[in-house]
């Protein structure tokens, strides 16, 4: 629960090639020197630890694939500060390009640790935004970024499918998916539309045990 309290999370307005965009946004600090950051989120070895197993051509202009279906092009490449790439879903995702994109950037810290941020820019017409709002998208973020965590600390690989399964994790996804009705009502969210969306979320990430 610490490091859900770490981040902070907003959501504003963007673009991507297809369109205007809307865009979840999460900073934080991490007690780990940037050169380190950098390599576990650009190292296939230190990806799939607490992402997901990654392929392809890893260059700037080359595709990547994820194991669980995410996949696109490395947009930016500036070491060790930022990487940009395209992010699509699936094999429909090639129907329709250009619609989200996924920046990080690093900078050094006062005391040799990392300050993080990331932004997913998803186009406006996203389907599941009506339904499920940020969260969408964010709960999947904090999830990842709770193994990344882990990972700068101690080098522990995350089991996303059994974490997700245990009562504490369901308790981080209940209380991620709020923070970030929180930041959708910050951000003018009608709040009726708002409460289903959390409510809609903490459902597809933790559904009821049967």
């Amino acid at each position: 629960m610490d490091e859900l309290a770490a981040a902070r999370r907003a959501l504003g307005k963007g673009s991507v090639p297809a369109g205007d965009a809307y865009t979840i946004e999460v900073r934080r600090r991490y007690d780990a020197r940037i050169d380190d950051v950098w390599d576990a989120v650009t190292s296939p070895e230190r990806l799939r630890r607490w992402l997901n197993p990654v392929t392809g051509d890893l260059r700037l202009g080359g595709k990547f694939d994820l194991d669980s279906g995410e996949h696109g092009e490395i947009l930016r490449c500036d070491p060790p500060r930022l990487l940009k790439v395209s992010w699509l879903f699936g094999p429909d995702g090639d129907a329709w390009p250009g619609t989200s994109e996924v920046e990080v950037r690093l900078a050094p810290g006062p005391t040799g640790d990392t300050e993080f941020e990331l932004i997913h820019a998803a186009v406006v017409e996203e389907p599941l935004f009506p339904t499920y709002g940020p969260g969408a998208g964010g709960v999947g973020w904090d999830l990842r970024l709770l193994a990344l965590a882990r990972l700068l600390a101690d080098g522990e690989t995350a089991d996303h499918e059994a974490l997700e399964k245990s009562p504490e994790m369901r308790e981080f996804i209940r209380r991620s998916a709020a923070a970030w009705g929180e930041a959708h009502l910050a951000a003018g969210g009608d709040p009726k539309h708002v409460a289903a969306a959390v409510e809609a979320t903490t459902k597809f990430y933790a559904p009821d045990p049967t």
